[in-house]
């Protein structure tokens, strides 16, 4: 396990809002679980994991949004939190990426750090039990010091795993060819889930790119579907983000695989999600 960011006596829980104003739902679906402080305390030190991979406009919905970015940096330093990272290792280059998806402003305009990758920032890790990640360089220099971690991801078709949500997002924190683990993706994205224990993830199917993905390219691909999903499990995030595909979680073997390895629930229902409409 790389790390584990999650809070302490935090029972697993989820909420899922209903709306089209992505910074009202996520704030929303944070007060539904009582409320950013639950998770985020005085003086915590956190890293938004975004997803940066390509340098794309945010209305194509192949990366995180900046609204959602700027929204939860901000509730963070609001909770109290001491500094807020945004990293991520994307596929082109990090300093386009980070300005074409808007996510370096809406970062910086509410107080955040961006965190760039370097040679430097990796580190070579083995996954305890794990059969890809071995002796792999990993982004390490955004946890060095933190304490909490929460993922935001968008909901997106893949044209190898079946969709890219909270688990895959995770593969922005692999280096060297990781193109190499594509033959193996739903494997890749079990142990990425192992490898790290998020404080919250953040799914964002506020609009979902439904065709062409990962990196799409055009605005037929997407589609409005008014959906954002908090939860301490990303597991059961994944799961209930499915059906924004229009599939079902055995339709996605690598959330059947995270769930069978400990990874978390593949049965969202069982979290009791608290569902509000905007």
């Amino acid at each position: 396990m790389l790390a584990n960011f999650s809070t302490a006596g935090v029972k697993p829980s989820m909420s899922i809002v209903y709306g089209d104003d992505r910074r009202r739902a996520v704030s929303r679906a944070l007060e539904a679980l009582g409320g950013i402080e639950k998770f985020i305390k005085s003086g915590d030190r956190v890293v938004l994991k975004v997803n940066a991979a390509f340098a794309s406009p945010p209305s194509l919905c192949a990366t995180t949004h900046p609204e959602l970015v700027s929204e939860v940096t901000r509730l963070c330093f609001k909770a109290g939190a001491a500094k807020v990272t945004v990293t991520d290792n994307p596929i082109n280059d990090p300093a386009s990426c980070f300005a074409l998806t808007g996510i370096d402003r809406a970062a910086r305009s509410a107080g955040g750090r961006i965190l760039l990758p370097q040679e430097s920032y990796f580190r070579s890790y083995s996954q305890p039990g794990g059969r890809l990640i071995r002796q792999w360089p990993v982004l390490f220099e955004p946890f060095r010091d933190a304490n909490r971690l929460i993922g935001l991801a968008p909901v997106k078709d893949h044209h190898r795993s079946g969709a890219s949500m909270t688990m895959k997002n995770w593969y922005g924190l692999l280096g060297g060819p990781r193109n190499l683990f594509h033959q193996d993706i739903h494997n890749i994205i079990k142990e990425l889930a192992l490898m790290v224990t998020p404080t919250l993830v953040i799914l964002d199917g506020i609009a979902t790119m439904v065709s062409n993905g990962p990196t799409g390219g055009s605005l037929s691909d997407v589609k409005p579907t008014g959906t954002m999903i908090v939860s301490t499990d990303q597991v059961a995030a994944d799961a209930r983000g499915a059906a924004l595909l229009g599939k079902k979680p055995h339709d996605l073997p690598h959330i059947i695989k995270a769930a069978g390895a400990g990874a978390g629930t593949a049965d969202y229902r069982s979290l009791n999600p608290i569902e509000v409409t905007l």
